[in-house]
């Protein structure tokens, strides 16, 4: 048995994020059969899960940060009912969790868990009862944005408008803490990174982010945001995006990006030109394209786009692990998130390829298993204890 093979034995992937459910809705209309076998229009089937190591999933219940707020919360709630219906479907492999109990539980019974994590504080329409609703149904984190600011709080990619929180957004971060939700800061700015951790009372995560002294991306973590972590006790989990872990592919995106301005095109969607993955549908049907010309294929063909790698993703690991410490990392690839992905780490069975060049670099069990899983069952069960009046479902 070698050194991964024992770690994932001893303490599962415990992932922050997998957009599985945007996929159930985008190809299957939310028909949830046919995931205890190959799916390969999907990066995420049960088998693949295991074959992975992953014992525990965070399920993303994510819809468009620009749909009407109103809108956002039915299309949220669909997403959170495709997750119960998932896991009733399959009780032999998927158990609902809400707790650290609940996950250790699970595993030791040799089901997955799958918890429930709200992607952008849209879905909760400026409403602290439709935060409650949502953590009675199970949900246990809310990312604070996605891609646009909410009238409360900065995300990374548009000017900040509130100066990270303003008075509704730190109510809402205070009501989340005090209920047991966890307060996620992926896609949000660096001054709102700042300002929940000014007012958190409880761990936060990243669920899906790297770090941005290595790839300066705004999806990343800055480094002083990192050298705050140890005092809040919160885990950056560490994604796969390669966008977010390669530099080289930054610059290029900004070189193509230049180009298509040149050429008078649209800009084109994140990640794209769609990567050919072997097995996989060609041309996933939830993943948009974008206008082309000849001139702009020609520059394509004389500037491909340069891969992300396993190593890239270890050296982020590394990063957050020498900043932040070894008790504030995990892993959240956003599986079913991103059409692009680095090389052997295509689908859901990637984790063990990243523990093993950690282990060729020196990793000891103790801190693979804590990268693995254990430093966020910490962050879940810390979280419970200091939450006065937790919502869970019982």
């Amino acid at each position: 048995m070698t050194l991964v093979d024992e770690v994932l034995r001893a303490m599962p992937v415990i992932d922050g994020h997998n957009d599985l459910p945007m996929q159930l809705r985008a190809k299957a209309g939310y028909r949830v059969d046919g995931l205890d076998a190959a799916r390969p229009e999907f990066q995420t089937d049960l088998p693949r899960l295991r074959s992975g190591g992953v014992g525990a999933q965070f399920w993303s219940v994510y819809v468009p940060s620009d749909l009407p707020e109103p809108e956002a919360v039915v299309a949220t709630l669909e997403q959170v009912d495709a997750v119960h219906r998932m896991v009733a479907a399959y009780p032999a492999d998927l158990a609902l969790a809400c707790t650290a109990d609940d996950v250790e539980r699970a595993i030791s019974a040799g089901r997955i868990a799958s918890l429930i994590g709200i992607e952008g504080g849209h879905s909760l329409a400026t409403s602290l009862g439709v935060l409650r609703a949502f953590a009675r149904l199970g949900v246990r984190y809310v990312t604070l944005t996605h891609n646009n600011n909410t009238s409360w709080a900065d995300s990374a990619v548009e000017e900040p408008a509130v100066d990270g929180l303003n008075d509704t957004g730190r109510a809402i971060v205070a009501e989340m803490q005090r209920i047991g939700v966890l307060v996620d800061l992926s896609h949000v700015a660096p001054v709102t990174m700042h300002a929940a951790l000014d007012v958190a009372t409880a761990p936060v995560i990243f669920s899906h982010s790297s770090a941005r002294a290595l790839t300066d991306h705004p999806r990343n973590v800055p480094d002083d945001v990192l050298r705050r972590l140890p005092g809040n006790g919160g885990v950056v989990q560490l994604t796969f995006v390669p966008y977010f872990v390669s530099s080289d592919l930054v610059a290029w995106d900004r070189a193509a990006t230049a180009e298509r301005e040149r050429l008078g095109l649209p800009p084109a969607p994140a990640g794209w030109p769609p990567a050919p993955v072997p097995g996989r549908v060609a041309e996933p049907v939830a993943w948009p394209t974008a206008e082309t010309s000849p001139e702009y294929d020609a520059w394509l063909a004389a500037h491909p786009r340069p891969s992300a790698t396993v190593a890239q993703v270890a050296d982020h690991v590394e990063h957050v692990r020498a900043v932040a410490g070894v008790d504030h990392i995990g892993l959240g690839g956003d599986y079913d998130g991103t059409d692009l992905l680095p090389v052997g780490l295509e689908d859901v069975t990637g984790y063990p390829r990243v523990l093993a060049e950690l282990a060729d670099r020196g990793w000891p069990a103790a801190d693979l298993e804590k990268l693995t899983g254990r430093n966020m069952l910490r962050v879940l069960r810390e979280s419970e204890r200091l939450a006065p009046e937790p919502l869970w479902p019982r």
